[in-house]
C-alpha cells in the first residue's frame, strides 16, 4: 500500500489530501510511522525521530497513530487478495506476497491481474498500491518499491540477468548499514557485483547471510509464499515524553498497556501464557522480566494484575525511557480456558462481559475513547 496510514488519514480527513501528514505521534521522542508522499519531499521517513521530522518539516501536520483503523483497512484488502489467489502471505499491515501460479485462467496473465487487484484496492478503499511481479519473492519485492504510488513494475525470466545486474545491493532486504559499508569496502554496489565472488568467500565474509547474497546474485530465492504466518506475540509499549522515576505514573502506564494487549489478543482470537515487562532505562540500558501462567488466556484483569506483579518485582533504580507489556506462547483463543478452582464464576462472567462491551465501543470510536478506572 502506498503511504498506508497517511493515506488513510487523507482518506477520513479530505482537508489533508495533496499535504504533508506526517503519522507516528505528538511527542518530540516519539517516532514517525509513516508519511505522505508531500512530506517526503523534505527528507521524511519512517522511523524518524518526530523531533527531526519536525525540524525538516515544521508545516507539516503530525497526527498519531490510529492503529484499530488502519487494521480495519487492512483486513478488507487482505480478504479482497484471496479473490485472487488462496496463497495470500500478509507481511505487515500493509504488505502481502501472492502466488499467482495457475490462475491465468480466471483471471488473465499477471498484468492483467495486477490491474484488476488495483482495480478493486481503489474502489472499495479509495486508496492506492503498488505491485511487483516478478519470478520469486525478492524481485517482486523489489520491483513493488521501484514506481511508488501507484505504480506497476513486471519482471520477466528473460529480464532478470539485466535487473539485477544494476540494482544497488542497498535494494536487497536485509542489508542494513553495517552490511552495506562491508559490502562496499569490497567495491560492491550492485547485487552484478556479487557475481564475482563464490559462495565460500560470501560465507566467510558474512556467515550466513553470506549464502542469501550468493542465492540472489544467481536470481534465486526458494522461498515459498507461506499462508496464515504464525503470530510470535503481541506487544504494547511507548517511548516516555520525559523520562521518569514516578512509579504511581509507570504502574499506570503498565496497566494501560496490558489492557491494550489484552484487547489485540481478543481482536486475533488469540490467548496468551507468557506475560513480559519490557522496561528502558534513562542510560539506554534495558530489563525484561517474564512470568508464565498455567492457562492462556486474553483477560484484561489476568495480564493486568500479571503485569503488575512483574513490575513490582523489578528493580526501578533509574528513572525510566520506555516501558511496554507483551504476551506470548500464544493458542487460538476460541476454545475457553479452564477456571480456576479460586475464581468466582459471577465475577469472572462480569469482567468478561466488560470487556466486551468496552471492546465495542473501542471498535467503534478508537483505543483512547474508554479506559479503565483508577482501582
Amino acid at each position: 500500500m502506498d503511504a498506508f496510514f497517511a493515506a488513510i488519514e487523507a482518506l477520513d480527513d479530505s482537508s489533508l489530501k495533496g499535504k504533508p501528514v506526517i503519522v507516528g505521534g505528538l511527542s518530540r521522542r516519539g517516532v514517525v510511522s509513516t508519511a505522505s508522499y508531500e512530506a517526503r519531499r523534505f527528507g521524511i521517513h519512517s522511523a524518524m525521530p518526530v523531533f527531526k521530522a519536525r525540524e525538516k518539516c515544521p508545516h507539516g501536520i503530525f497526527l498519531p497513530v490510529k492503529m484499530e483503523r488502519y487494521k480495519e483497512v487492512s483486513k478488507k484488502i487482505m480478504g479482497l487478495l484471496k479473490d485472487f489467489s488462496p496463497l495470500v502471505e500478509q507481511v505487515s499491515i500493509d504488505e502481502a506476497y501472492l502466488d499467482i501460479t495457475g490462475t491465468e485462467n480466471l483471471f488473465g496473465c499477471p498484468e492483467d491481474i495486477a490491474r484488476r487487484i488495483k482495480e478493486r484496492v481503489g474502489k472499495e478503499t479509495g486508496l492506492t498500491c503498488s505491485i511487483g511481479i516478478a519470478p520469486n519473492k525478492f524481485m517482486a519485492k523489489v520491483a513493488s518499491d521501484m514506481n511508488k504510488p501507484d505504480g506497476l513494475k513486471i519482471i520477466s525470466d528473460s529480464e532478470v540477468d539485466q535487473f539485477l545486474s544494476i540494482l544497488p545491493v542497498g535494494k536487497i532486504p536485509g542489508v542494513g548499514k553495517r552490511t552495506l559499508e562491508e559490502l562496499r569496502r569490497h567495491s560492491v554496489k550492485t547485487v552484478g557485483d556479487l557475481k564475482r565472488f563464490s559462495k565460500e568467500q560470501l560465507l566467510e565474509d558474512f556467515g550466513k547471510f553470506g549464502l542469501r547474497l550468493y542465492n540472489i546474485a544467481k536470481g534465486r530465492d526458494n522461498e515459498s509464499v507461506t499462508p496464515d504466518r504464525e503470530i510470535k506475540s503481541i506487544s504494547s509499549e511507548e517511548t516516555l515524553q520525559k523520562d521518569t522515576g514516578d512509579l504511581s505514573k509507570l504502574k499506570d502506564l503498565v496497566k494501560e498497556h496490558a489492557e491494550k494487549v489484552a484487547w489485540r489478543l481478543r481482536n486475533e482470537e488469540l490467548k496468551g501464557k507468557t506475560i513480559t515487562i519490557k522496561i528502558k532505562f534513562s542510560d539506554f540500558s534495558a530489563f525484561t522480566k517474564s512470568q508464565t501462567i498455567a492457562e492462556a488466556t486474553d483477560s484484561s484483569k489476568i495480564l493486568r494484575d500479571s503485569a503488575m506483579k512483574l513490575f513490582l518485582d523489578s528493580p526501578i533504580k533509574r528513572k525510566v525511557r520506555l516501558i511496554g507489556v507483551a504476551v506470548s506462547n500464544l493458542d487460538v483463543g476460541k476454545k475457553e480456558a479452564q477456571m480456576s478452582l479460586f475464581e468466582d464464576p459471577g465475577k469472572t462472567d462480569k469482567n468478561r462481559k466488560v470487556e466486551e462491551a468496552m471492546d465495542e465501543i473501542r471498535g467503534k470510536f478508537g483505543g483512547k475513547v474508554i479506559e479503565r478506572g483508577k482501582e
